[in-house]
């Protein structure tokens, strides 16, 4: 895949849902034909979990009993609070597809060491991930590294502790290290309010020191027309 990656331009966030969540299968599938298990780390947020809910209803069959989820970040909460990715993931995900159930691997965030919690993660991270499914925020963030962190410059850790501008401030998020290393990446954003982040992300040009979402460009991004509205010269495929 180049680094510009794909754009699939979808026209309201119920087919995005849908596209998005047909795309997951699309690209697990050929992993499980090759290996005995694959590895796929998931964002929280509101464009992502419908996706997952999507997911659930499509993927009977799939084979999840052999895959491996991760998570690309987590608020640092307990698992049954609201802000909790891993609530909110797992409650959309996880119901429909019993018993064939995937192996979750949490990030604890409830720990009081946020560094600790990320070390702990990083040890159980595999070398590769198959496929990590991100958003994008209004600023521009993708998973919890946001536009200047200092995150951003870590080029050997995959795994690390952060400061958040929006609560909850304290998170736990993979690495760039990891966002380059994965085999394959989904972009999804929805709405005007993406269009800015979207646009810059797509750029060649940008700085991921300033739009994080830069380091995904190569994935398959799948946004709606309004996320789409700013991006220039580009050639998208419409669904």
């Amino acid at each position: 895949m180049s680094d510009q990656g794909s754009l699939v331009v979808v026209a309201d966030v119920e087919a995005l849902a849908e596209t998005a969540a047909a795309r997951i299968v699309e690209l697990l599938f050929p992993v499980l034909a090759e290996q005995p298990r694959a590895t796929l780390a998931v964002s929280g947020g509101t464009t992502p979990l419908p996706a997952y809910q999507r997911l659930a209803l499509i993927s009977r069959g799939l084979g999840w009993d052999r895959i491996d989820l991760y998570f690309a970040d987590e608020r640092c909460v307990a698992p049954d609070d609201r802000e909790s990715n891993y609530g909110q993931v797992t409650k959309r995900l996880l119901p429909p597809l019993l018993p064939e159930a995937p192996i979750l691997f949490r990030m604890r965030g409830e720990l009081p060491d946020a560094e600790a919690a990320a070390r702990e993660y990083e040890a159980v991270l595999p070398d590769r991930l198959d496929l990590i499914v991100l958003g994008v925020g209004e600023d521009g963030h993708t998973a919890s590294l946001f536009p200047g962190s200092k995150g951003l410059g870590e080029r050997e850790r995959r795994v690390l502790a952060v400061d958040s501008p929006k609560p909850p401030s304290r998170r736990l998020t993979l690495a760039p290290r990891a966002i380059h290393e994965a085999r394959e990446l989904i972009v999804l954003a929805a709405g005007p309010a993406k269009a800015e982040a979207v646009a810059l992300a797509r750029s060649a040009a940008t700085d991921p020191i300033r739009c994080p979402a830069r380091l995904a460009r190569r994935g398959t991004w799948i946004v709606d027309r309004e996320a789409a509205a700013l991006i220039g010269g580009q050639r998208a495929r419409s669904d």
